[in-house]
């Protein structure tokens, strides 16, 4: 959705401060709202709206929510300057002020000002085309600014004065934007507890205001990371972190995507950056042990790096790690760090103590022999007194941990046994406690208790079946295409007398790119292009998932039944979903109502795609059949070709002109 701006004006015609009336409608209909419509926002007045209620409460609501405030300040109106004062008490950022003619009052603190020019009370018709252009530019200076100056003196001259949360201030008799907010809230976590990544993309994109759009771009990030999609998750976390740059756990996802695209040696990134993304963080937040504990995870995958390799004997891993014992010690105080700064966070404390071990044991230095006994009673300490239902198994775990490092091997399997009882039989849950067990193993440290250890989770593996892969796809083959033409169109665009030859150039684009069983197909359903496409692929082995912009019976009346021979096309829809493994999504059911202004067809599009992006932007292969030209109206193959070409470039263009 577009930018939201709010404008606080004066209304109807006003007396200026010669005395002479300014039609201050036309100000707004033709200076302000064209200037902020050509800078992509959409714009509200407050007595535009139309719905029964408190105009004070929309008001209110506006200038806690909206991205941009333009406060007109022409005359001395008391309502304006009161609009003003709040959005400088609520926001630090996001405000321009404009003024007719010449008006002392506008000598206020900020850069974000302008002069516009009144002639017979009305937007001078010699100077609007470039009063519009100015305030144009500045709008869209100022939402590119966002996070730089602070236009509020409030915020200004109170450097440590935080904003209040967006949430926390709901205006309570307007209820209909929240109701709103709340439904799609609970989409977007929908999306995230099914993985449906390109469903929270397109919800990202529909959120009605930029503290919105942020959230859901780094929850879409945080479930990128988790599905290992680590550049597609960077983009969306550095999107949400251009709105809210100091939003802690988009920064500790950006890390955490950093340091996986590290490990992958994926070009251009290396644990360093990723070790000076969590200093710039701790720089902000000095005591979140969480980000100091990914650091230490940072220096500790440097450590291991230099000395676990393929092939490697015991005695050379061990007299490697040895040697890198400068990476180990800043793990090691990295870890440290975050357990001091939050005794509670016993995460960090058991690595801070398991490498402190581990150091004695591979160096004989025991300068960190004291410090370990005592942190070795705050960890114990800190796992017991643990009330997280969530986190009692890794409170239990440990407790064994603890066990390993200096206890009996008859310990270390009760304290084990007894984490696996809060285990839930969670496969990752268990398999996690027994890699650091390997790592231990591999550098002969406490032999008896590792092994004792070992066992226990050995064991409990054996029992559970190793969850199954999710099954990706190799390539996504993402198709948008002409329908059948109607039998009366004018000018004729894909007539069925083509659909043969059509079909045949799109089984040799897909064999060209090798379209077979490991591969999904993404499209609607339409006649035409989109079941051709589909019954190619069928034929291919490929997968089939179909997204449709309505539901089936009104998506068949609107998009295979008008087309020449529309029955025998719904025939061959009707064949094709029959076969289908998972049946076709339907956007408003899935994702709600489009909201004002979107259009459904566009809005498909992007689902589509995010879709097929949400598997790795590598992946996606776009094929079209097209005859170049713009559609009949918004979203059709011309909309979705552009929004291919500018995220891929990947594109297999079948041009109907050439279908003979």
């Amino acid at each position: 959705m577009k930018p939201h701006a709010f404008v606080a004006m004066p209304f109807g015609s006003k007396p200026g401060p010669d005395g002479q009336l300014i039609d201050f409608n036309a100000v707004y209909s033709d200076y302000i709202y064209p200037a902020l419509e050509a800078a992509g926002l959409e714009t509200f007045r407050a007595d535009e709206e139309q719905r029964a209620g408190d105009i004070i409460s929309d008001m209110f609501q506006e200038l806690l929510i909206a991205d941009l405030v333009i406060a007109d300040l022409t005359i001395d109106n008391p309502n304006v300057w009161y609009e003003l004062g709040i959005r400088h008490a609520l926001r630090a950022r996001g405000l321009v002020l404009v003024c007719g003619g010449l008006c002392p009052a506008f000598d206020l603190y900020t850069q974000r000002k302008l002069r516009y020019s009144l002639s017979n009370g009305k937007p001078d018709l010699a100077t609007l085309e470039s009063d519009r252009q100015r305030l144009t530019d500045m709008v869209k200076a100022t939402m590119a600014s966002w996070h730089e100056r602070k236009e509020s003196p409030v915020y200004h001259l109170l450097p440590n004065l935080q904003e209040p949360d967006w949430k926390s201030l709901r205006v309570g008799d307007v209820r209909e934007f929240w109701q709103q907010h709340d439904a799609w809230e609970n989409r977007v976590s929908l999306a995230c507890s099914t993985r449906h990544i390109g469903d929270l993309l397109l919800l990202a994109d529909e959120a009605p205001v930029a503290a919105f759009r942020a959230e859901a771009r780094i929850k879409a990030g945080e479930a990128l990371r988790k599905g290992g999609r680590f550049c597609f998750a960077l983009e969306q976390l550095e999107r949400g972190l251009s709105v809210e740059p100091d939003n802690l756990n988009g920064l500790r996802e950006k890390g955490m995507c950093l340091q996986r695209l590290a490990l992958a040696k994926e070009p251009g990134h290396s644990l360093d950056r990723a070790r000076l993304h969590y200093q710039g963080v701790l720089k902000n937040h000095p005591r979140d042990a969480e980000t100091w504990a990914l650091l230490g995870r940072v220096d500790k995958d440097a450590w291991i790096a230099k000395w676990h390799r393929r092939g490697s004997t015991p005695e050379q891993m061990s007299e490697d790690a040895a040697y890198e014992d400068a990476l180990l010690r800043a793990a090691i105080e990295s870890y440290a760090s975050g357990f001091r700064h939050d005794p509670r966070h016993y995460f960090s404390g058991i690595n801070a103590l398991t490498l402190m071990h581990l150091y004695q044991h591979l160096t004989s230095d025991a300068r960190y022999e004291n410090m370990a006994r005592i942190m070795a009673g705050a960890v114990r300490f800190a796992a017991e007194c643990e009330t997280d239902a969530s986190n009692i198994y890794w409170a239990k775990a440990t407790l064994g941990d603890l066990e390993v490092l200096d206890g009996t091997p008859a310990n270390v399997k009760a304290a084990y046994k007894e984490a696996l009882t809060r285990s839930g039989n969670n496969w990752f849950y268990v398999d996690s406690p027994y890699a650091q067990l390997r790592l231990l193993n591999d550098l002969g440290f406490r032999p008896d208790t590792v092994a004792a250890g070992m066992a226990v989770f050995e064991r409990a593996l054996n029992e559970l079946d190793e969850p199954e892969k999710k099954w990706e796809p190799r390539q996504v083959l993402l198709f948008s295409g002409h329908r059948i033409d109607e039998p009366d169109r004018a000018n004729s665009r894909f007539p069925e007398s083509k659909a043969e030859t059509a079909a045949q150039k799109i089984g040799e684009a897909l064999d060209e790119l090798g379209a077979g069983a490991d591969d999904l197909a993404l499209a609607q359903g339409a006649s035409g292009g989109d079941i051709l496409f589909l019954e190619a692929c069928k034929k291919r082995g490929v997968r089939l998932q179909l997204l449709l912009p309505f539901p089936e019976p009104t998506f068949i009346q609107k998009s295979i039944l008008p087309s020449d021979k529309g029955e025998q096309w719904r025939q061959r829809y009707y064949a094709l979903i029959s076969t289908l493994k998972f049946p076709p999504r339907i956007l408003p059911d899935e994702l709600g109502p489009a909201p004002k202004g979107v259009d459904t067809y566009e809005r498909c599009n992007l689902w589509l795609l995010y879709t097929a992006l949400s598997y790795g932007i590598k992946k996606v292969q776009f094929i079209c059949l097209w005859d170049g030209n713009k559609g009949d109206g918004r979203g059709g193959t011309a909309h979705m070709y552009e929004e291919v070409q500018r995220r891929t470039g990947q594109v297999t263009w079948i041009k109907t002109k050439d279908l003979g």
